[in-house]
């Protein structure tokens, strides 16, 4: 089994619920470069796959990330699949780039957040709540490890580009999430204040 340097992390003794699947787990095929940033992440930034549809066990939770590789490795010529990680119906956590890893998720956001989506379409229905446990569950894990930034501001992908993305419902529930911000700040002068 190949151990990816974006999964190096999950090596921690981990607080999560939710069983974390590695890259090598899910099939991921290698990224053709990989790009770091040092500082914690500023921002998390909500998504939902649209295509692929929810998946509910685990099996078809593989096959959604590697549809997700597919589509923006090969067919939009991306180094990766674009988010730092997938939420599985099946409640698990699915390692896409990682943590503080520069993604292809938000334009002007890639190199200071974590993109996290929740697989399926949620425009109209709600993720279930061990979707929605397993995201706050992530989203915490990064905060005690000091990959986000105590200050971090949650965000959905509309907020930061025209789109329907995360879906109407899973934007309404994320609004009423801690750290959730109405208005995101990202002046690139200002990152000191989400430096340690």
């Amino acid at each position: 089994m190949t151990i990816h340097k974006s999964d190096c992390w999950m090596n921690e003794t981990t607080p999560l619920r939710s069983r974390i699947i590695s890259r090598s787990e899910w099939g991921a095929r290698d990224p053709i470069l990989v790009e770091k940033f040092t500082d914690p992440s500023a921002f998390v930034i909500i998504h939902h796959s649209y295509t692929p549809a929810a998946c509910y066990t685990t099996d078809d939770c593989k096959k959604a990330m590697r549809s997700m590789q597919d589509f923006h490795q090969l067919e939009r010529g991306w180094n990766d699949i674009g988010y730092s990680f997938g939420i599985g119906g099946d409640g698990n956590i699915y390692v896409g780039r990682g943590f503080n890893v520069v993604g292809a998720h938000a334009p002007k956001y890639n190199d200071k957040s974590v993109g996290i989506c929740l697989i399926g379409d949620w425009r109209t229905e709600l993720p279930t709540d061990t979707m929605l446990q397993a995201t706050r569950d992530l989203i915490a894990f990064g905060l005690s490890r000091g990959y986000i930034h105590r200050q971090y501001e949650l965000l959905g992908h509309r907020q930061v580009r025209p789109t329907e993305c995360p879906g109407d419902r899973l934007y309404n529930e994320i609004t009423k999430w801690p750290h959730f911000s109405p208005a995101p700040n990202n002046n690139k002068n200002n990152n000191k204040k989400y430096k340690n």
